[in-house]
């Protein structure tokens, strides 16, 4: 029975995305998920009418991914709890997942507008403002959210290359992450 269009097109995500976890995003070409998918190097245009569609459609399943991860942390008992756990499931991910958060932070994708993948990100952001909002209803929460976003996208991508931890002595980013926190929200009390 051949395979539906619907179940190829999965397929071949679900090759990037195996594709990505073993050998990382630059191993993403349409010929090579084709080759592992098992069908003809064209077969993925039919679904995909450009490679970053479907690099899209891959970077979007990281997305639900962490979003999926990230609910765990609703069940911390205070807003400052809440991001903190957020935090480190973002760090975590990053550092567990590099060619895919690697992908799914690529601007070309991101500003190409394929199924709406920016959008994917802002439920997670929105997530953020309301607890930073919470925490520090002195300031402009999407601006805090912002610094901090890149505060630990930065985290994730020196902590990943090697370079924070012989500059910090740290062997694990947390000490990294609560000075950063710290930082954003003020320092916990305690």
């Amino acid at each position: 029975m051949p395979e539906s269009e619907t179940g190829l097109r999965a397929r071949l995500v679900d090759v990037g995305v195996d594709l990505v976890a073993r050998e990382g995003a630059q191993a993403l070409t349409l010929r090579e998920i084709a080759r592992r998918a098992g069908v003809s190097h064209g077969a993925p245009r039919r679904y995909f009418p450009t490679h970053l569609e479907l690099l899209s459609a891959i970077a979007r399943r990281g997305f639900g991914q962490l979003a999926e991860r990230a609910t765990a942390c609703d069940t911390a008992s205070s807003p400052r709890e809440q991001l903190t756990a957020l935090a480190r499931v973002y760090l975590d991910f990053a550092l567990s997942n590099r060619g895919m958060y690697e992908l799914m932070f690529r601007h070309d994708l991101l500003e190409s507008g394929h199924l709406g993948l920016r959008d994917t990100s802002l439920p997670l952001f929105g997530r953020l403002v309301e607890l930073v909002g919470q925490v520090r209803p002195d300031a402009d929460a999407r601006v805090v959210v912002g610094s901090m976003w890149a505060n630990l996208h930065g985290i994730a991508q020196l902590w990943g290359w090697g370079s924070l931890q012989p500059a910090t002595g740290a062997d694990d980013f947390v000490p990294l992450l609560r000075s950063a926190l710290d930082a954003h929200l003020g320092k916990e009390a305690g």
